[in-house]
């Protein structure tokens, strides 16, 4: 057993602890908060945890946070539009970055927070009722302190956690779609089939396609499922 795992009476409690949190909360607020505490916690070597609640265009309508580290380098990823924690929570996979002075990607993120101690990042995607409604991080002071086991470990917590979130939240303002895009929306991959035409169309790689419809999703006030969908259609991408 690796300092990265825990053993199974460890993480049964750690995720009993994470859902007693939630469940004697009200308020999404408060319970970010405490899921944020309660994960770093829980993943050992962990510098700082952070939870956040998106709508539909990548904005964050609550988050949590155990340090005003975590808080820079999530402020950063919403400023820029790109980030370990935004593409976990479009792609709805986890995001496990072992070494960030290596890691290719995201690029003008890097660059934003190499002044902060943080070498090692995980997140993952909060997922209720096959909606992505925001996404859990962790993130450590020193490279491949994080692994496979920890993405893993992520996941174990997410998955309960996103559920109890959703019945915390607040009721999300109905959106409009036309009917010509409700079938697409309907379907997961509607996202990845969009990212595939950007990559063959400008021959960039599946996280750039994914940073360009964030972006183009916050441009228009749509929602990343509108924008893809429309351009998995062949529907223009400006609309002048």
């Amino acid at each position: 057993m690796t300092k990265k795992q825990l053993p199974l009476d460890e993480l049964s409690g750690a995720i009993g602890r994470i859902l007693g949190l939630l469940l004697t909360e009200e308020k999404v607020d408060q319970a970010v908060q405490s899921l944020s505490q309660a994960i770093k916690e829980s993943v050992p070597g962990t510098l700082g945890a952070g939870v956040s609640i998106l709508d539909s265009q990548a904005r964050r309508t609550s988050t949590g946070f155990t340090d005003s580290i975590v808080e820079q380098a999530d402020f950063l990823q919403y400023e820029l539009g790109q980030g370990p924690c935004l593409t976990a929570w479009a792609s709805e996979e986890p995001v496990l970055i072992e070494d960030l002075g290596t890691d290719p990607r995201w690029p003008e993120w890097r660059t934003a927070v190499s002044s902060l101690p943080i070498k090692s990042v995980v997140s993952a995607p909060l997922i209720a009722n096959g909606h992505s409604i925001g996404a859990m991080k962790v993130y450590a002071s020193q490279a491949f302190v994080y692994d496979n086991n920890t993405a893993s470990l992520m996941g174990l917590f997410s998955s309960p956690a996103a559920t109890l979130l959703s019945h915390i939240q607040s009721t999300e303002t109905p959106k409009r779609i036309s009917e010509g895009l409700q079938a697409a929306l309907h379907s997961r991959d509607v996202v990845n089939r969009a990212c595939g035409i950007l990559m063959e169309r400008h021959k960039i790689t599946h996280e750039r396609a994914l940073q360009q419809l964030i972006g183009d999703a916050r441009d228009k006030s749509r929602t990343l499922q509108e924008v893809s969908a429309e351009l998995v259609a062949g529907i223009p991408a400006d609309h002048n």
